[in-house]
This record gives C-alpha cells, structure tokens and sequence, in this order.
C-alpha cells in the first residue's frame, strides 16, 4: 500500500509524526507533501528535526496569501504530485487550506481519500477552518474521527458508513513528549519569553482572523491579557506579529511578554510549567486538556467540547466585558478534578490508522 500524506501547517506536523513512525514499522509506502502553508521556520522546520519526521518527498512552497491564493496554489502542486505517484490513499489531517486543496486534488484524479481528525464541527460557518472541514468530510472516502461526538457528528450528515473511530493521534504524541519531560529525558527549559520559570505564568497563543483582524478587537484582547496579574508569555505566531504591525499595536504591554512559538517539545514543558493557558487555537485547548493546566479560549465555540467538563477549558468570546478581577479569577481558577476518562484516545491511534488504511485499501481492491 502506497500513501501520501499531506500537510501544511504546524498542528499538521504534530499529528504527522507518531502516523509516520507508525508507516515506518510497517511495509508500507509512506510519501510526505508538505505544501509551506506554514513557512516560518519555528512553525516548520523545527517539528521535523525535533519529532523525527523525515524529509518531506515534496514541498510546495505556498508560502502566504489569501484562503484562494493558498488553496490554488497548493492545488496545483498536489495535482502533479498525485498524477506521479498514484498512491493508494491520499491522507489529509485537520481543517487547513493544504487540507481542502488535497481532498479536491484526490477528488479530481478519483484517487481514495482519507480524513484524519473527520467530524469535528464548530458550527460556527464564520471560520474558514469549518467550511474546509466539512467539504473534506463530504468529498472522502474514509473518515478517521477522534473522538465519540465527532462520530456522532458524522451520522447526523449521512456519513456513518465511511466513518471509523481511531482516536487522536496528537495524544500519541502529547502524552510520548510529556512523559520524556517528567522523566528529565528532554534538556530543561530555562525561560518562555524571557520569563522566570520559577515563577507563576500564564501562556498565551492569538492567531485567528477574527481575534487579530479587527484592531479594537485585537487591542481589547491584549489589554486583557496586559491587565493579569501574574506574567503572560504571549507565544507570537507570524499572523499576530503582521497584524499588530499592520494595526500599530504594541503587543508587549503590561503583564505581557512576547516570544516566538516554541518547538513542541518546549511548548509542552511551557504549558506543564504554566499556571494557565489564554488561546483562540484548536491544538492547544487540546493539549492543555491533557497536560492537566486550565485553559480560556477567546472563541464563542470550540471543537473539542470534551474540554469543557470540569472547567479545564472556558469560552470567553469577549475579556474585555469581565471586569479585571473576574477575567483574572477565571484564567487563574483552580481546575476541577482531574479527568477521569479519556475522550481522546490511549496514544495508540497512528497504529489504528495505518491498519484501517491498510485493511480498507485491501477491501476496495479485493
């Protein structure tokens, strides 16, 4: 069995690589398509040296540009990779425009396609990360679903018969990496920020359109964070540097520190060490979730609803309406009891998907 699996963006790189480490034990064929959605270096690179991910067979080089830019350009690329190849599956992870491009390329060329991380829904159509999770869900062949609702979510549209449950592969890879730094087996990590780690802080990601596009929007939010009363290091993503920039807004303010995104294995030390987590990201509700340190989301929804339980995540679409103490008392609340179930999966997925690939390529061409 031959498989392409494309990729373009940093969560991308973290559910890649236990998928790949799986192929690799296998005898299987196992072919990388990075198209350079994400092109800095600490968003890119980085996670291929550090999680053992070979080379990619391909990198496309998108690089930035509008939702059709990015999808256009990724499409083009990935027709004349798949025409050469001819794999048996073409594998796309998450909700990104490499996502879309690569399930209208498989489409195109009646290759099979399969979705990992298939059935999260919003339901908020306002994100473009929705409209390209649902049109790939529609247009594969084989869904791979993380968790029970996101299988409940694809019954209610009609897919249950392409929909298997596998679980979460970035478990796989959140709870290899924290285990290796409880144990000492990662180099320490001396600050976040420049912060003391010795100290209480609180991490923080902002890099959704509607969270940095609108510049009273972005300034309300950072002045949130500037008022917390213990250190916040804002972990700068490329979209909210351009757009501080863009807006003439300073982000380092008050309480808050600006650093570059960290490598993963550092972001997961970061967060372990942290007393909160503030984000508007998918992936590090997740993960925080799991490496059991309180999140506020700044979103009126989240995907991973499981979070939720307990007060381990909360939704807060608009800081700036809580007055100082109450917003301060929520992102420093103490956690409920720790989770006792595991919504997400044992850290054996990418084991599961290479099986079920294999076991379903098998059927279709027996």
């Amino acid at each position: 069995m031959r498989v392409v699996s494309v990729v373009g963006a940093r969560p991308q790189l973290v559910k890649l690589a236990p998928v790949a480490k799986a192929f690799a034990a296998s005898d299987h064929e196992h072919l990388v398509v990075h198209t350079g959605q994400h092109y800095d270096p600490n968003l890119s690179d980085v996670f291929f040296q550090e999680l053992g991910i070979p080379a990619p067979d391909r990198h496309l080089g998108v690089g930035s540009g509008s939702h059709a830019e990015q999808t256009a350009a990724a499409l083009t690329g990935l027709e004349a990779f798949l025409q050469e190849t001819r794999p048996d599956w073409v594998l796309v992870y998450g909700d990104t425009n490499s996502t879309l491009a690569a399930a209208l390329a498989a489409v195109k060329l009646q290759l099979p396609l399969a979705h990992l991380e298939a059935g999260l829904r919003s339901f908020n159509r306002a994100m473009p990360e929705e409209h390209n999770r649902v049109l790939t869900d529609h247009a594969a062949d084989l869904l791979l679903a993380p968790t029970e609702l996101a299988m409940k979510h694809l019954a209610g549209e009609g897919l249950a018969e392409r929909s298997v449950l596998v679980g979460d592969v970035m478990v796989d890879v959140c709870l290899g990496i924290r285990d290796d730094v409880l144990a000492g087996r990662i180099p320490t990590l001396t600050d976040v920020a420049g912060l003391d780690r010795d100290q209480p802080y609180v991490v923080a990601t902002l890099h959704r359109p509607a969270n940095t596009d609108d510049p009273a929007r972005l300034d309300q939010i950072l002045d949130a964070l500037a008022a917390l009363p213990v250190p916040v290091a804002l972990l700068a993503h490329p979209r909210l540097v351009a757009a501080a920039q863009r807006h003439g807004l300073a982000l380092a303010r008050g309480s808050v520190s600006v650093g570059e995104p960290l490598a993963y294995a550092a972001l997961v030390q970061a967060v372990l060490g942290s007393r909160a987590v503030v984000t508007d990201s998918g992936g590090l509700q997740k993960e925080a979730f799991l490496l059991g340190t309180p999140c506020t989301t700044v979103r009126t929804e989240t995907e991973w609803v499981e979070t939720l339980d307990d007060g381990w995540n909360a939704l807060v679409p608009d800081p700036h309406l809580l007055d100082r103490k109450e917003w301060a008392d929520l992102v420093l609340r103490e956690p409920g009891a720790a989770p006792t179930s595991m919504p997400y999966g044992d850290g054996r997925a990418a084991r599961r998907v290479v099986d079920v690939l294999a076991s379903t390529a098998s059927d279709t061409t027996a």
